[in-house]
């Protein structure tokens, strides 16, 4: 699936099962929630914290899915091509960061 085709079906899914989008401002508060829920299960799987019972079954790839999703609705609803977005902010990370990671002492 490519960006072009997941922004798509997006919106498909939100004007078909889900009515209409929620306001961009409630979707920015759903997008930090998601983000919230991915940030403890990378705390708990990766961090020094560990999992509650309750969250045994926690999946990682669901949780980026959630955000993914949520970001694609805050681009459909603002008129952003995500694709159109990604390819100019990797140009301009090709061009800006050119040599500063690789020149970066503490990557070495």
């Amino acid at each position: 699936m490519t960006i072009s085709e997941l922004q798509s079906d997006v919106d498909g899914w939100i004007r078909t099962v889900g009515v209409r989008y929620f306001s961009e401002l409630t979707n920015m508060t759903i997008l930090t929630e998601e983000v919230g829920e991915l940030a403890r299960i990378m705390a708990r799987k990766y961090g020094d914290q560990s999992f509650k019972a309750s969250e045994k079954d926690a999946d990682l790839g669901d949780e980026m899915a959630d955000v993914l999703w949520v970001l694609v609705c805050l681009a459909n609803q603002t008129g952003v091509d995500l694709t159109a977005a990604l390819e100019k902010n990797f140009e301009k990370k090709k061009v800006r960061d050119a040599t500063r990671h690789r020149d970066n002492p503490k990557l070495g």
